[in-house]
């Protein structure tokens, strides 16, 4: 940043193993973003060394980043991100467009994501006729209808209010117990931060305490 060199992250050294349900808190400019980043693939590690299912992302090409991102992470945003002229169940099929799965099975796939997060009656409805809560369960099913071993939400309960943000994370947790997927989230809510069964807080860009599980 103009000369200077700003180190998100340093000395961090974490595992997070299939089926965690971890929180990772910290005031601003700790270096959550740069983890989940870097968690999600979205971010090469300048040093040190970063595995995703076993594989050191370092040593793969920009497409076999793309491509394991895509089979292995669910990110699901503060923001929603949804395409506004699109169905709920085109929104969901989305991440399958990139894998080449054929139209039909695209659909039937997305129409049972949206049924396991309780939107089943909603497949074609588009963002503006669903509330946020909704929205945010049509991001959960878009995050896991491509079965990913991890599911990365970046502030998922941010943009609601206080009932809707706990019925998101009974949701997730559900999701975490019945699927076995890890959940990985940022927040700076404390009471959900207490619902994750292990919690990573960092600080200047280490980590500060991480309680609930175990540091590798």
């Amino acid at each position: 940043m103009e000369g200077v060199d700003v180190t998100a992250l340093r000395g961090v050294s974490l595992r997070v193993g299939a089926g965690e349900f971890v929180a990772i808190l910290g005031p601003s400019g700790s270096g959550k973003s740069t983890l989940m980043h870097l968690l999600g693939c979205l971010d090469r590690p300048t040093g040190g060394t970063l595995r995703i299912g076993g594989r050191d992302v370092a040593a793969l090409s920009d497409g076999e980043l793309a491509e394991l991102r895509n089979a292995r992470v669910g990110f699901v945003f503060q923001s929603f991100h949804l395409l506004a002229r699109t169905s709920a169940r085109d929104n969901v099929a989305l991440p399958l467009v990139y894998r080449g799965v054929p139209r039909a099975e695209r659909r039937r796939r997305a129409g049972e994501a949206l049924a396991a997060v309780g939107l089943g009656h909603r497949l074609g409805h588009r963002p503006g006729q669903l509330s946020g809560g909704e929205q945010q369960r049509v991001a959960i099913a878009r995050a896991l209808v491509g079965d990913p071993g991890v599911v990365l939400a970046d502030e998922p309960t941010g943009n609601l209010d206080t009932r809707t943000g706990h019925d998101v994370m009974d949701l997730l947790e559900r999701l975490n117990r019945e699927r076995g997927v890890a959940v990985v989230l940022v927040t700076h809510e404390p009471d959900i931060a207490e619902r994750a069964r292990r919690r990573i807080h960092l600080r200047d860009g280490r980590v500060e305490r991480d309680t609930g599980g175990g540091a590798a």
